[in-house]
């Protein structure tokens, strides 16, 4: 079934083969960036690095990512949608591989800075090919299997490295994940339809700027940017030094016990796709703000002593964070219009950049004030995003088409 405008309707086989394509993209380049998360501890002992120079083998990926997007939403028109993600699988699982091969750890950040070059081709292109080929009651759904797709793409790349670093060493377990990704770039090919909109012109630089003016002279846009820079930036703090937390006395946990923690990230998959549905039917601007507000309980409960609640509370954070997120991604896909594809870059500009900046400030807190500094940055950050989701709720709505 395809809907009168020609685009995918929800419910068609060509909708769902392409959510399980964007899916498999979406967990494997996911995986790739965030696979070294439970490593961090590793890093600082067998490098004698502090938490938050460790932390630089995840920022050093998110920050270049952050601005290869903006140029991957200038130039991606000039390539065809479904090759250019299949072309970014392929180099990540390269990529990947070469990590453990890393002599040094100068070596180790410089390659982990080009993943982040190379996996831009699938979090910038694969919104606009949402935004383009599904009819737009399908669209919040769509939006939220994709980030389903990057929680538990976040969550397996985590767990099985956790794992499989007690089992084999961190090398093994990384050059392990770089072959699961390969495998996923040959049922992406098969899975993906052919993009049915045609490709666009390269703007102008004239042009360029003007879709830019056009996204921050909008009253909402440059408000959701900024959650989503400080909702990622809290999220990610949370998540970079939770392991040495539960490393440490009282709870010392062996590697693979705390890699456990990251099936949580299976209630985040379980809130992108709901939250999503949920924001499609009672609107965006009503939901945003109280998804906030779980996300700051969240961190508050991962204060208490005890680990069940310290899961818990990671759990609540996880669930709301990537239902957020959700709703924010497609809330800008949506009001950007005819500058989509630059809306979606400086969405996921601000999203990487809040995780590279507020990621590794986490890490002083750490040092200086333990847990409790991480939750009171990651927390704050939270806090700024509430108010701002707060001015959302109280502008009036574009006039678009119903959707």
């Amino acid at each position: 079934m395809v809907a009168e405008t020609g685009k995918m309707a929800r419910g068609s086989r060509a909708y769902w083969r392409a959510s399980a394509a964007l899916f498999l993209a979406a967990f494997s380049v996911f995986a790739a960036v965030y696979s070294v998360q439970p490593l961090l501890p590793i890093f600082a002992r067998e490098f004698g690095l502090d938490a938050a120079g460790s932390s630089v083998a995840l920022s050093a990926t998110t920050a270049t990512l952050a601005i290869s997007l903006v140029l991957m939403g200038w130039l991606g028109n000039r390539f065809d949608r479904k090759a250019l993600m299949l072309t970014t699988m392929m180099l990540t699982a390269l990529l990947v591989l070469a990590v453990p091969a890393s002599p040094s750890w100068g070596v180790l950040v410089g390659l982990r800075a080009m993943l982040g070059i190379v996996v831009c081709g699938v979090p910038a292109i694969a919104m606009v090919y949402l935004a383009e080929e599904m009819s737009n009651d399908a669209l919040g759904l769509g939006m939220g299997l994709f980030v389903g797709g990057s929680a538990l793409g976040g969550m397996a790349g985590r767990l099985m490295i956790g794992f499989l670093t007690d089992l084999m060493g961190w090398r093994a377990a990384l050059a392990t994940l770089g072959l699961l990704i390969l495998v996923n770039a040959v049922l992406f090919v098969v899975l993906l339809p052919a993009p049915r909109t045609p490709r666009g012109r390269i703007l102008l630089v004239r042009e360029l700027a003007g879709n830019f003016r056009t996204l921050f002279a909008d009253q909402a846009l440059p408000l959701l940017f900024a959650c989503s820079f400080l909702m990622m930036g809290g999220f990610v703090a949370i998540y970079n030094y939770v392991g040495f937390r539960l490393l440490a006395p009282p709870y010392g946990l062996a590697q693979s016990q705390v890699a456990l923690v990251f099936v949580v990230y299976l209630v985040g998959s379980l809130g992108s796709a709901w939250m999503g549905a949920l924001a499609g039917r009672v609107g965006r601007r009503k939901v945003l703000w109280a998804l906030i507000m779980v996300m700051i309980a969240g961190v508050a409960v991962t204060l208490a002593g005890p680990l069940w609640l310290v899961i818990l509370g990671m759990a609540i954070l996880t669930y709301s964070f990537f239902g957020a997120h959700a709703i924010a991604s497609a809330w800008v896909a949506r009001r950007a219009q005819h500058a989509r594809a630059q809306g979606s870059a400086v969405y996921l500009l601000a999203y990487y950049a809040g995780s590279s900046a507020i990621g590794t400030l986490g890490g002083y807190g750490w040092s200086h004030w333990g847990w409790p500094g991480v939750a009171a940055i990651s927390g704050g950050g939270f806090a700024i995003a509430l108010l701002l989701a707060m001015r959302l709720y109280a502008l009036p709505p574009l006039n678009l088409p119903p959707g």
